[in-house]
């Protein structure tokens, strides 16, 4: 008989004992474990959540003409890819599509049984898998991806920026693998918007056809509370996946539907946000460096992907708790093979990340 399924502790709960450490600083911990943006949303957006308070109905769960359409015209100003607005699909945030998209998918090929996801990745590619009864496999690189692991994939996940490292990978040639293996390519781009290195990138610029790119407003407009999203790109997979969503209820609320549409329209808040992220990773790196800890800026993302001295991340998260009253994520939180490193988010105010560095600079 198949055992049950036991959730396993939630990564970020592991870190009460060193929360409680940080804290007992003057003017407390500063929390730069999870990637929550604590940035003010742009005024136009508040205004139009408040204007649309008074909704009533149902919304659309593929969302309005209006937000598939908002969608559909940033894609092609900020990232060169035209998608028509009907291969565009509203989703709850995008961290409830990534965990539901393998059982979706897989009522959809029963015959297959296993999700691909890179090796240092955000944890909930591989337990999107789990709760879908698939096998999660990760993956280094395109090519060592196995045969038999091929021949069974459900769906392969790939994310650029990536979370945690920064990477900005090759979509050219995950898109290119995926069609040649018959395996839909999942493109989780939700850091796109914050590229360092080169132009912002999209699947989509490789074509639609058997591809998926994911998107949230959570990182690029400061609303992570709002839960607002799509998917967009194959013109079957999207028709097939809004419609399931359908039966299943899945709708983006009203209002939210329609502040989402004016932060899709707008990027002058977006270039705000870019110059404070890069700023705050500079200040980071330059507090780090001052304490004999080397972080190399990233290619993408607002982490600092940071090796662990002596390879012990642990014993680097405990020593910035003790020393600097900060709380950092452990790199095992993202898969076995991150286990010598800590992520730091750098997604508090200026001022706090300030006190860090002061801290440290105490402790030379």
């Amino acid at each position: 008989m198949p055992e049950p399924f036991v959730p396993p502790p939630y990564p970020y709960d592991r870190l009460d004992e060193l929360k409680a450490l940080a804290d007992r600083h003057e003017g407390g911990v500063v929390d730069l474990s999870v990637g929550t943006p604590v940035d003010p949303p742009p005024a136009v957006v508040v205004d139009a959540l408040a204007e649309a308070s008074g909704a009533r109905g149902y919304p659309p769960s593929v969302g309005t003409p209006a937000y598939r359409e908002a969608a559909s015209a940033w894609m092609a100003r900020r990232l060169g890819a035209t998608v028509d607005p009907a291969q565009v699909a509203a989703c709850i945030g995008t961290k409830e599509l990534v965990a539901g998209l393998p059982q979706l998918l897989r009522l959809r090929r029963p015959d297959r049984d296993t999700v691909l996801y890179p090796a240092i990745s955000y944890p909930t590619y591989a337990m999107g898998a789990r709760l879908a009864g698939c096998r999660a496999v990760p993956y280094t690189a395109l090519d060592d991806i196995a045969e038999e692991d091929a021949a069974r994939a459900l769906c392969l996940w790939v994310n650029v920026p990536a979370n945690p490292t920064g990477e900005l990978g090759d979509l050219g040639a995950a898109a290119a693998w995926g069609r040649a293996q018959g395996v839909p390519v999942l493109s989780d781009e939700c850091y796109v918007e914050f590229t360092w290195d080169g132009p912002r990138r999209t699947i989509l610029e490789h074509g639609a056809d058997g591809v998926l790119a994911v998107h949230s407003l959570s990182k690029r407009s400061n609303l992570a509370g709002a839960r607002a999203g799509f998917y967009a790109g194959d013109g079957d997979l999207v028709h097939y996946l809004s419609e399931v969503r359908k039966h299943a209820g899945f709708m983006v609320p009203g209002p939210v539907q329609a502040a989402a549409v004016a932060a899709w329209g707008d990027d002058a808040h977006v270039d705000e946000q870019r110059e404070r992220y890069w700023r705050r990773l500079q200040a980071m790196q330059a507090a780090l460096a001052d304490a004999g800890i080397e972080a190399p800026l990233p290619a993408g993302a607002f982490y600092l992907w940071v090796p662990a001295p002596d390879g012990d991340a642990w014993a680097l998260a405990r020593r910035l708790a003790t020393e600097a009253g900060t709380l950092v994520s452990p790199g095992e939180f993202y898969g076995p093979a991150g286990a010598d490193h800590v992520r730091i988010a750098v997604v508090q105010p200026d001022d706090r990340i300030a006190l860090v560095a002061a801290r440290l600079a105490r402790r030379r």
